[in-house]
């Protein structure tokens, strides 16, 4: 499992009809700043720039919202869970995560645990990394409408393993239900809606941590998402992937897509512990998923 360092860019194109709407040399709308702490830019091609801004305002309010659920660098609904050790009435969306982790750790035989949060926390700061082990367990983690509690102080949640595929498909939701059915993301984790202005399919590719390309592909209603353990390291030199209870991951990178960015994302993290036969028995459990790239 992962502790996300923040995504450098953060990109969304959208259009308002496969064919575009007014003149064809219309330059897009377009909207640049900072979202979830990445260089962001926001594209919708058929819609003046004035009509477009009210959807640029809402996917930022929306981007800000999801941040107070799970981002680890504010006070945010997860920080404070793995501070006080419960949460009260957690948020539904929280709570969505919550159960495809459940379904990803059944299905990657406990692999995808991110209650390695107390474990990330030790090789960052140099503390007992054997003490912090004993407190990976997901089994003592419950959860539902009333309270999401942990069985034991000392335990630690990060669901940066997941949450990014989550926002990303949350942000396609909030796109799609304004009106644009034809839309690509790129938060590290890609959504592909409907086609490209000119009818064709969205073209993405498979990039390692220093840009390098791997694989082109075509996209349309799928996600695709790329896990590399060599992406980011930890102070004392291990990789910011995880397992759960020692040893290295088993792939430098892995690339999978599926139905949903949240899990293409939970997928390609636990691939990367997983030996190439326990991670296609663990794919073929989730229909439209499918491996892409292992390295």
């Amino acid at each position: 499992m992962s502790h996300l360092n923040r995504r450098r860019f953060l990109a969304i194109s959208a259009c308002a009809a496969a064919s575009g709407i007014g003149p064809a040399n219309a330059a897009p709308a377009e909207w640049r700043g900072v979202a979830l702490g990445a260089q962001s830019i926001l594209k919708i091609s058929g819609l003046p720039q004035a009509e477009a801004e009210g959807i640029f305002a809402e996917v930022k309010a929306e981007l800000d919202r999801l941040e107070n659920i799970f981002s680890l660098y504010r006070d945010s609904d997860l920080t404070r869970f793995n501070r006080e050790g419960t949460l009260a009435v957690p948020a539904p969306e929280l709570l969505e995560v919550l159960g495809q982790v459940d379904q990803l750790h059944r299905a990657s035989g406990g692999a995808f645990d991110p209650t390695v949060q107390a474990l990330w926390n030790a090789h960052a700061t140099g503390s007992d990394v054997i003490k912090a082990r004993a407190m990976v367990r997901w089994s003592d983690v419950s959860f539902d409408t009333q309270a999401v509690t942990f069985a034991r102080p000392g335990m630690a949640l990060t669901l940066n393993g997941i949450a990014q595929g989550a926002i990303t498909d949350r942000i396609a939701a909030l796109l799609s239900a304004r009106g644009l059915n034809n839309v690509l993301i790129d938060m590290g984790e890609i959504a592909a809606l409907g086609v490209r202005e000119t009818g064709e399919p969205w073209r993405v590719g498979v990039i390692t941590p220093d840009g390098g390309l791997v694989r082109k592909l075509t996209l349309t209603d799928r996600a695709l998402a790329t896990s590399a353990p060599d992406g980011f390291r930890l102070p004392d030199g291990v990789s910011h992937i995880l397992q759960p209870h020692g040893g290295a991951p088993t792939r430098a990178l892995v690339s999978i897509a599926a139905p949903s960015a949240a899990l293409a994302d939970g997928l390609s993290t636990a691939a990367c512990l997983l030996t190439s036969a326990d991670t296609e028995k663990m794919v073929a459990q989730f229909a439209g998923a499918e491996v892409i790239s292992a390295v």
